[in-house]
């Protein structure tokens, strides 16, 4: 008995300390996000020290898309045509980002969205953390990026 209100009470505590995300949220998915870790019930974690790529998002009225772009060293971008068009719908509590390519559809829960923090989960149940980024510049020149 004691065992059933501890489970009952961790039970609670999880998911009544999720993240809600609400219909306003979805603004905070918009600009740049790097991978920070993958999280995965059947590997070890893995955490990214630096990506080469990072994911460019604009979304709004909940339809948008999602590219990958190249940091330079200067502040500015690599960025070529493809892209992945982005639906966002919520359904039963939980929120989605549904992609879709000319070749291929697919949807990624999203778990979690703040101004800096990001969480999804594809398919595979593995979790992807996403920070906030910015262009990087590295020449020393006093400019801002753009």
């Amino acid at each position: 008995m004691k065992n059933t209100i501890t489970i009952l009470i961790c039970s609670f505590l999880f998911f009544g300390c999720q993240q809600k995300i609400k219909p306003s949220d979805i603004a905070n998915i918009n600009g740049y996000w790097e991978i920070e870790k993958v999280v995965s019930n059947e590997e070890k974690d893995k955490k990214y020290s630096y990506n080469e790529t990072f994911d460019y998002f604009e979304i709004k009225n909940n339809k948008g898309f999602r590219k990958k772009v190249m940091p330079q060293l200067d502040g500015s971008f690599l960025v070529n045509d493809a892209y992945e068009n982005v639906e966002v719908t919520f359904k039963d509590e939980k929120v989605y980002l549904n992609y879709t390519t000319p070749f291929s559809k697919w949807s990624e829960e999203l778990k979690a969205i703040s101004t800096d923090e990001m969480i999804v989960v594809n398919s595979e149940k593995k979790e992807y953390h996403y920070k906030k980024t910015a262009p990087i510049n590295l020449t020393g020149n006093g400019k801002t990026a753009q």
